[in-house]
């Protein structure tokens, strides 16, 4: 890792593995014009510390207030009117309006008053909180910022939510007077491999690759999850600790993420867990059919896009199949891990009765190897830029997985087959890749090998494609090479191809 030089060299060590976001907020705090930045991202993944690590280094006025969940009306105009006496007039704090327009009156006169060339920053912390229903809000910001601050150079208009979809309807893509206003975005993710490894370097807790893999497997990368991790312990004791210990944070994080996000978090859970429970994905159509009349009705569409918004789960048209619609699956690591492992303690009375290495005894079970294997391949679906360099292909590969389902109407008696993972070259071929997860060099066997042929003739004659097969193997402790590989496989992508930027 390259530190960037002077001061943002030094926020950067300190806001880890943020650097192109502290680039962007770099040139948002430079700029000689009004800026309007939108930033989101799932909880825990660091949005608020990365703004106020940020400003608290610079020469600025840092005005934020935080909404509260559920806060009421007047509770919400009271701590902003609170915090407008703390920043702008040494901590007298004056009364408080009756609505929004009059506190958003209050704020402006405040910042009239400050010093012409001293930069203001406005720091609209989980805004979707802020602006409850009948409210009115959003169309007073709107008022503000199109009458008064977007012609003020110093003023830089930040708002922030945990709820993505929210920021990115009601901001980004907003349709009324805050059209086209955002200046700048920021979609703050999870820690990549990468960023997740340097990270915890950064807090002196040295592991291998191969146990940094089986922490990212549970936490997904979420740097609030990371920063509980101590040094001195293995990936399997870590895990104990932070979700089967008494208290563990992720035993009671996974309803808290939900109801947070989401109004209705009841039914976004319901889609969720019938989401995993069909391990390849499936279809809009059968997804619908198993859901309640409260998880699906008009909204179930717009609930699918929140959870992809966030980041929960991942949209596909299987290769080759655009007429069968829209397939989901899950690609949130902890999501995962906690309905595999942690949702079923909680059915019975065995949370209350968990013992010291109760995990240690789980992970050298075959449910653990079985399971992994699921959770590597959501990694890899997070890593498809790192996966496509380590093949050498073309940014302009595109990514897509492909299954056939047979039929017992198919006079051919040929079986079905599932691709995890293929890429569409420009090239006039495909590569098609095998993503597994072992302890040990993958071999390839006869059996295997059959496997693998069988797979690739299901391909060929279901989707009558005319172009080259190239086959390649993500695994995670790299590959046996023998007669049987060297027959078959083209291109071996490892775990340690993962951890790149």
């Amino acid at each position: 890792m390259n530190p960037i030089a002077g001061t943002t060299g030094q926020l950067y060590m300190s806001i880890a593995c943020r650097k192109k976001e502290i680039k962007l907020l770099e040139r948002v705090y430079l700029s000689k014009k009004s800026e309007f930045l939108a930033i989101y991202g799932r909880r825990r993944v660091g949005k608020t510390y990365l703004i106020r690590s940020f400003f608290d280094k610079k020469s600025c006025v840092f005005f934020s207030v935080m909404g509260s969940k559920d806060g009421p009306y007047v509770e919400q105009i009271s701590h902003f009117t609170q915090r407008i006496g703390e920043v702008f007039l040494s901590g007298i704090v004056p009364k408080a309006g009756n609505n929004w327009d009059e506190t958003f009156k209050l704020l402006k006169n405040v910042i009239d008053k400050t010093q012409e060339n001293k930069k203001i920053v406005i720091f609209l912390d989980e805004l979707p909180w802020l602006a409850t229903k009948k409210s009115r809000l959003l169309q007073i910001l709107d008022y503000y910022w199109n009458q008064y601050w977007s012609v003020d150079k110093r003023i830089k208009l930040i708002v922030c939510g945990s709820s993505a979809s929210w920021i990115i309807d009601k901001i980004i893509n907003n349709k009324g007077g805050l059209h086209n206003r955002v200046t700048e975005t920021i979609c703050l993710q999870p820690f990549n491999l990468f960023e997740t490894e340097q990270y915890l370097l950064l807090n002196k807790i040295k592991l291998n690759r191969k146990q940094i893999t089986e922490i990212y497997m549970v936490t997904g990368g979420v740097p609030f999850y990371l920063s509980k991790i101590e040094p001195g312990f293995s990936a399997v004791q870590i895990i104990e600790k932070l979700a089967f210990e008494e208290k563990a944070i992720l035993q009671g994080e996974f309803d808290n993420l939900f109801s947070s996000l989401f109004d209705d978090g009841d039914a976004y859970i319901e889609i969720i867990k019938a989401i995993a429970g069909n391990r390849t994905g499936i279809g809009q159509e059968k997804l619908f059919k198993q859901l309640s009349k409260t998880a699906k009705g008009k909204t179930g569409m717009a609930r699918l896009r929140a959870l992809e918004d966030a980041g929960f789960i991942l949209s596909f048209t299987p290769h080759f199949h655009k007429q069968r619609g829209v397939y989901y699956r899950i690609i949130d690591e902890y999501t995962l891990f906690y309905l595999n492992w942690i949702a079923p303690l909680k059915e019975t009375k065995m949370q209350r009765a968990l013992e010291k290495g109760y995990w240690k005894t789980l992970a050298q079970t075959s449910k653990w190897f079985a399971w992994s294997g699921y959770a590597f391949e959501a990694i890899c679906y997070k890593h498809l830029n790192q996966i496509r360099r380590a093949l050498e292909l073309s940014p302009t590969a595109i990514p897509n997985s492909w299954r056939y389902v047979s039929k017992k109407s198919d006079l051919n008696n040929i079986s079905g087959a599932q691709i995890d993972l293929l890429f569409d070259r420009q090239d006039n071929s495909i590569t098609v890749c095998e993503i597994k997860y072992t302890n040990k060099p993958f071999c390839v066997d006869k059996q295997y090998l059959q496997v693998l042929e069988n797979k690739i003739k299901v391909f060929k004659v279901q989707t009558r494609t005319k172009k080259q097969i190239f086959v390649a193997m993500i695994v995670s402790d790299g590959l046996n090479q023998n007669a049987n590989s060297k027959k078959i496989i083209n291109g071996i992508v490892t775990a340690d191809d993962l951890f790149y930027l």
